[in-house]
């Protein structure tokens, strides 16, 4: 287990580990918007590498509370992959306030940081949120984790949830 504080999460997480991903990607986040990461000498949004790793054939679980900004709902037009393949799954949940990113099962990164620039480091120093997080490789960790989203995403706990309500997108 490592502890990761802010840019380091980006590097560490977003630039280094999301890309290595072989079978599948889960992340799971309150808050979503555009973050853009390095692909060669240019900056290209995070979707870029989600669709890349598509084609790859690697599997994508997308798990977040709210709406993604604006700039976040443009990108993601432009990524056809995103919107037409089977191995992309997306979930809205108003209750999820929890921030993780799991990599074939083998690595995941747990902590502070919403999937945002401000949140994962990328932005200007004296802007960003201060964060942090663990990066574990904890196989007990990550079969309970693992678990627990599963439980998420299935919907297990959609029908008794008191904010069914005001559930923009109900799972079950």
């Amino acid at each position: 287990m490592k502890l990761l504080l802010n840019e380091e999460i980006y590097q560490k997480v977003i630039v280094e580990l999301l890309p290595q991903a072989k079978k599948f990607l889960w992340i799971v986040t309150a808050d979503i918007k555009d973050l853009h990461v390095p692909k060669g000498k240019k900056f290209v949004p995070l979707l870029e590498i989600l669709s890349d790793l598509i084609d790859d054939g690697v599997s994508i679980r997308l798990m977040h509370a709210k709406e993604p900004g604006p700039s976040f709902r443009a990108d993601f037009d432009r990524y056809p992959n995103l919107i037409n393949s089977h191995q992309f799954e997306r979930i809205l949940c108003p209750r999820i306030h929890t921030k993780a990113i799991i990599v074939d099962g083998k690595k995941a990164f747990i902590g502070s940081a919403n999937l945002t620039g401000a949140g994962l480091g990328a932005k200007n120093a004296h802007k960003r949120n201060f964060e942090a997080g663990f990066l574990t490789t904890d196989a007990e960790h990550l079969r309970e984790m693992m678990a627990w989203i599963d439980q998420l995403y299935l919907g297990d706990f959609c029908q008794k949830c008191q904010r069914r309500a005001v559930c923009p997108d109900p799972i079950a």
